[in-house]
């Protein structure tokens, strides 16, 4: 009698354990994987709204504005005359920031 209370416990524990893990996969996936998600569709969606002419950031942390777009890269002047050509995963959101500053140092 006393084993088969055990053995009733033993089961009710293992779909306990199931049920924990299940939580925490579903606790990872909200917290972790969906947001990651969520931060690279914005930022596929920001480098393929670039236009030319826009000032933009690069993972390097150079600025410029975009002079060219080709299939795969940006031609991009970082000064006068001066002009970079840079892979397109290397630009980042961040650019907003960089037209606020480009236009306060035009004023």
């Amino acid at each position: 009698m006393l084993s088969f209370i055990f053995l009733q416990a033993a089961d009710g524990a293992g779909a306990m354990n199931i049920l924990m893990i299940v939580a925490l996969i579903a606790i990872f996936y909200f917290f972790m994987v969906r947001p990651q998600q969520k931060k690279q569709k914005e930022i596929r969606k920001f480098r393929e709204s670039i236009e030319v002419g826009q000032r933009v950031v690069t993972a390097g942390g150079i600025y410029g504005k975009i002079r060219k777009i080709k299939e795969t890269t940006f031609s991009i002047e970082i000064a006068n005359d001066v002009v970079i050509t840079v892979d397109k995963g290397s630009v980042y959101p961040s650019a907003a920031e960089a037209q606020t500053e480009a236009k306060e140092e035009n004023k």
